[in-house]
């Protein structure tokens, strides 16, 4: 008999590659969503759809007794760190309590459900120790950062209160040329690709100094859905062990597309965080133990390919 699994979010980045990853195992993937209409349009007809809200604890129950899942992945969020700084009372309705309403609704109408909670590296936030592991303690510096710890300590509070098969994989920042174009990569790899084609002259960016562990998102949601396959649940980072600044992404980026950063580069201080991560860099040795996991993709193969689909989305030869 075949799994089924419920996604929230969706229509993210993250679901596209999980819910390929699942049909491609024979999984039925049922999809949470606000509208069905624009979700239709934009999802795998595969892809079974059910409304609802993390904001609405009933219509989780009703989706949980309709798609009857093995297997649950929370992967919705208010996931731009800095529009958090924006909306802070959203940003911990919907990524922090919205956790606990989709533990209460599993616990209510089947525990059994095995339950992947998307905890996130800006829980670390003002590092204390690099690289960062399970037994880092968390300093979130935004306030996305601080929901998200919320929603990882409810979720293990759950595992250890009623028994709930809940997992929480910890994932530094993962790419792909699905990211949305507010996050810095896909900002830079679009504007390469713009600027290559004449649509563009210049990028604007903020801090350059900022150092991330960037990975490719396909290599981590299989991550996920391995956490969900172990005999006993427990929580993960994920990460490559491999820091770059976003000095170095934009270099790389714009070479890949045949130009000189520093041509088109405009530094602008509005873009800079109240409060910023200087610094994120994981040890996945836990998660290549005990998982088997490893990324695929390097740094340079993630920018490239990035590069590559934006330069092909404006109709421009590579180089």
């Amino acid at each position: 008999m075949s799994k089924s699994a419920l996604i929230t979010g969706v229509s993210g980045q993250d679901a596209f590659y999980l819910s390929e990853l699942l049909l491609g195992k024979g999984y039925t993937v049922h999809g949470l969503v606000r509208h069905v209409a624009r979700a239709q349009a934009m999802l795998d007809p595969r892809i079974v759809v059910h409304v609802g809200d993390l904001l609405d604890q009933q219509s989780l129950v009703r989706a949980i007794e309709e798609s009857e899942p093995n297997e649950v992945y929370n992967l919705a969020a208010m996931s731009f760190v800095p529009a958090s700084w924006a909306e802070p009372t959203v940003t911990g309705e919907i990524t922090g309590l919205g956790v606990v309403r989709m533990l209460e609704a599993i616990r209510q109408v089947n525990p059994k459900i095995r339950f992947y909670q998307a905890s996130s590296s800006e829980m670390f936030g003002n590092v204390v120790e690099e690289p960062q592991n399970e037994q880092t303690p968390f300093y979130p510096r935004s306030p996305y950062g601080v929901a998200k710890c919320y929603g990882h300590f409810i979720t293990v509070n759950y595992r250890e209160s009623y028994g709930i098969f809940a997992c929480c994989g910890i994932l530094y920042n993962h790419e792909s040329p699905l990211r949305g174009l507010q996050f810095v990569t896909r900002k830079i790899t679009d504007a390469a690709a713009r600027i290559k084609a004449g649509r563009e002259t210049v990028v604007r960016l903020g801090n350059l100094d900022v150092r991330r562990d960037w990975g490719f998102a396909g290599d981590y949601v299989r991550a996920m859905w391995m956490m969900l396959q172990q005999d006993e649940p427990d929580d993960y980072v994920v990460a490559t062990g491999d820091s770059h600044t976003v000095e170095e992404f934009l270099t790389r980026a714009f070479r890949r597309a045949g130009l000189v950063a520093a041509e088109h580069l405009v530094l602008d201080p509005s873009l800079r965080r109240p409060a910023e991560v200087v610094a994120l860099r994981g040890d996945a040795s836990k998660a290549r133990r005990r998982l088997g996991w490893e990324p695929t993709v390097d740094f340079a193969g993630l920018v490239d390919m990035m590069v590559d689909a934006d330069l092909a989305a404006q109709g421009v030869a590579n180089g």
